[in-house]
């Protein structure tokens, strides 16, 4: 792949229409060539600890969910055994996989604020962009905290995308098929088909 580039890292577990749509209006409002799902194994830094469906489960929910964009694309080196779930240890590996590529991160303002991020100042580093896509009820206050600590020139390289607030969440929807409702129009149809043929999260 060539050109700009948008890595959007998550567990996507499972993946939902809320990051369909932050994908392509950050793909949009960024002029980015393609977005780059990339899941992760490990997680450390995800706020609920270990994941609810396996690896390949959430990557060919992906697929499913992308398979209809030529602009979104796959990339499966966070699932490595050996990954350890950190971004900063992720985008070496995708700067060897894509070194023609200018890398802008994607990162919902929910998962900046409450996930414990390692390292953020290397991430900024090594991005040409670092966009925060409103999620939740995130505040500037919230969002001016969990960057405190960079410094002016690494701040200026995040931006805040004025987005309509998605209300969708993989919490919401884990909790709703565990309580056996309905998550139809919440998730893609062929990931809404899966989840049910496969038995995800209780369904």
């Amino acid at each position: 792949m060539r050109g700009r580039l948008g890595i959007f890292g998550g567990s996507f577990d499972p993946i939902h229409n809320g990051h369909l749509f932050v994908a392509e209006a950050v793909r949009d409002a960024c002029g980015l060539d393609r977005v780059v799902f990339v899941p992760t194994r490990a997680g450390q830094h995800y706020r609920n600890g270990a994941l609810s469906a396996a690896p390949e489960a959430r990557a060919q929910m992906i697929r499913l969910a992308i398979a209809a964009n030529d602009a979104f694309a796959i990339d499966e080196s966070d699932l490595a055994p050996a990954a350890s779930g950190y971004t900063a240890d992720l985008l070496p590996r995708l700067r060897a996989r894509y070194p023609d590529s200018a890398f802008t991160f994607i990162v919902g303002a929910d998962s900046l604020v409450r996930s414990q991020w390692k390292r953020l100042d290397e991430v900024v580093d090594m991005v040409e962009s670092f966009v925060v896509a409103p999620r939740g009820e995130v505040t500037h206050d919230d969002l001016d905290r969990a960057l405190a600590g960079l410094s002016p020139e690494r701040r200026a390289k995040v931006q805040m995308l004025d987005l309509p607030v998605v209300a969708e969440s993989a919490t919401l929807i884990r909790r709703r098929l565990k309580e056996k409702s309905s998550v139809r129009y919440l998730i893609p149809e062929p990931v809404y088909r899966y989840v049910a043929e496969h038995g995800l999260y209780g369904a």
